[in-house]
């Protein structure tokens, strides 16, 4: 049987909340319903997160990986990739790498790979291990995918990935979804209403590579560099993970735990970025991170670690300031300087919102996928005639 639109086959380890897994949610959700069909599978599992796709034809596989290589999972993907007979496999980070080789022997005709930010035991770049797994499998991408110039320069010398082989497409963000408020809004639940306050806001899994245990230090050096600040400055911490319980211990010994506020996993992003203030990004690695362009749609100055993709985002001292990594010295300072100059701040917001309307809508990456889409069957179409 034969379709009318080609049949894209979005891999990844486990789609759940994250960046990466967002970014899918967007691409599906947005591309055009009557040029592309879309399959979802997960080589782990697949979360409740899956109902943040709003398609009705989409399909999800859950393949139930085990730790280690994922040779053991080859037969189970060969025969998947047959069954769904899928035009474009897109596999996406390293850890969905290794199944680009069961869709290039099932014969999928176009197989891309992207690279979205290292994390994990990938976050240095030079490792030899990984820099030698990419090659290694070189021979059975189609095309590659770079969400940020620093991830596309990292592919082209550091695994030789040739310029016609290689594309780079900035995330896009729904700037009519995430909008300045005008005025900070109360956030529901949240303890600190006070219009007073002056409220730093960060959104993301707790993992070690998101690092908050570095604004946690840095909101509390901060506050003990200026007493003063402790009856106005209030940290929110929104996400879950195996780091939130350190962080919360950190901030209860510190003394700081009634001016801080984690409660956990929330799906109103539009509504708490109303709410804050200022976003701050403390990561140790990103790619091209979904909440910056999101803070920056909702007119706020954002505070970001100088790694990966960010400052492709935040232009320091205009939309933002960035800071070195592991650095929460330098993160408090910056924070200071916020909290002592609203007005520096706001125009800083200004200034993002600017930048997302010209640079990162979802438009723009929208139409870029639909051309690598487009370019990376037609290419191998011509190279099998």
């Amino acid at each position: 049987m034969t379709h009318a639109c080609p049949h894209i086959a979005h891999i990844v380890y486990r789609f759940d909340t994250g960046g990466l897994e967002n970014g899918v949610v967007n691409l599906v959700n947005n591309l055009p319903r009557e040029k592309y069909r879309h399959t979802i599978v997960a080589l782990t599992e697949i979360t409740e997160f899956k109902n943040r796709i709003i398609r009705p034809d989409v399909n999800f596989v859950s393949l139930h990986k085990k730790p280690g290589h994922g040779i053991w999972l080859y037969p189970a993907l060969f025969r998947l990739f047959r069954n769904l007979r899928p035009d474009i496999v897109h596999t996406r980070n390293l850890a969905a790498l290794e199944a680009t080789v069961p869709a290039w022997a099932a014969g999928v005709p176009a197989v891309i790979h992207s690279e979205h930010g290292r994390e994990g035991a990938d976050l240095d770049p030079n490792n030899w291990k990984y820099r030698f797994m990419r090659k290694l499998y070189r021979p059975f991408v189609t095309n590659y995918l770079a969400l940020s110039a620093d991830l596309s320069q990292y592919l082209a010398k550091s695994i030789g990935i040739p310029n016609h082989k290689l594309f780079q497409i900035y995330n896009g963000v729904d700037s009519k979804r995430f909008h300045p408020s005008g005025t900070r809004q109360k956030i529901s639940n949240c303890p600190f209403q006070d219009s007073g306050h002056w409220i730093i806001g960060t959104i993301g899994r707790m993992h070690a590579v998101k690092d908050q245990m570095n604004l946690a230090t840095a909101f509390v050096g901060a506050l003990q560099n200026r007493p003063d600040l402790r009856h106005r400055l209030r940290l929110v911490m929104i996400g879950d993970g195996p780091l939130r319980p350190a962080v919360l211990h950190y901030l209860s010994e510190a003394g700081v735990a009634d001016l801080a506020w984690l409660p956990g996993e929330r799906h109103d992003v539009p509504q708490l970025l109303q709410g804050f203030d200022c976003f701050v990004l403390p990561s140790r690695s990103e790619g091209i991170s979904n909440t910056i362009l999101e803070a920056m749609a909702s007119g706020l100055p954002v505070i970001a670690t100088a790694v990966g993709g960010n400052p492709e985002l935040v232009t320091d001292g205009g939309s933002g300031k960035l800071v070195p990594a592991n650095n929460p010295q330098a993160l408090a300072a910056a924070i200071i300087a916020y909290a002592d100059h609203p007005d520096m701040a706001t125009d800083a917001g200004r200034r993002g919102r600017s930048a997302v309307e010209e640079k990162f809508s979802l438009e723009a990456m929208i139409n870029a996928y639909c051309q690598l889409y487009d370019t990376s069957l037609s290419h191998r179409a011509m190279s099998r005639t």
